[in-house]
């Protein structure tokens, strides 16, 4: 081989060892991620025996699980089980896909703005003129948020900062679900 031809492979060879540098970096986040998955611990591992409970009483609660993180995003699998709750056709899901990770933004928390389009759907469902649904909706809906607001920061970059681990909006999704469930059992039971 000619000095010229080696010094083009040796080029060639160069180049290649520089474009992987960056999938060199980020194959240690990938395995991470990977083994994350492999190691979901259970429910009742990352939720207060008092949470433990109050989920398991929340078929909303214990449905979550089924899709939060398994391809729906937090408000995407809140809005699921409520629209199931609810018996509403599955496929309005996709209006809750703008909402996850805090709108896209990391801003306000989908598991917030989900289980407040739930009890929007839940007063719908009333038998009741419009002025006293929406009276019911609304005390409900403040209730909830501030219930929210004492449990964790309203915008998901706080609630969830990098580097935090995923338990963080599991154990949120848990006890959302369950104070959802139980508030759309109290609008439709009243």
């Amino acid at each position: 081989m000619d000095s010229k031809t080696k010094a083009t492979n040796e080029a060639w060879e160069r180049r290649r060892f520089l474009a992987a540098l960056p999938l060199l970096a980020v194959a240690p986040l990938l395995a991470r991620g990977q083994e994350e998955k492999k190691e979901k611990r259970p429910l009742a591992a990352i939720l207060s025996k008092e949470e433990w409970e109050l989920a398991k009483g929340s078929a909303m609660a214990m449905e979550l699980e089924n899709y939060y993180g398994n391809g729906y995003s937090c408000a995407e699998s809140l809005w699921l089980v409520a629209l199931r709750r609810l018996r509403k056709p599955e496929n309005l899901v996709w209006t809750a896909a703008a909402f996850g990770g805090g709108m896209g933004q990391k801003d306000l928390c989908g598991f917030l703005t989900a289980g407040l389009m739930a009890l929007g759907l839940a007063a719908g469902e009333l038998n009741l003129p419009r002025p006293e649904a929406k009276k019911r909706c609304a005390e409900e809906a403040k209730a909830y948020w501030q219930w929210f607001q004492a449990l964790a920061p309203l915008r998901c970059a706080e609630i969830r900062p990098p580097g935090s681990a995923g338990d963080i909006c599991r154990r949120l999704g848990q006890l959302t679900a369950a104070r959802v469930n139980a508030a759309i059992d109290r609008m439709v039971r009243a």
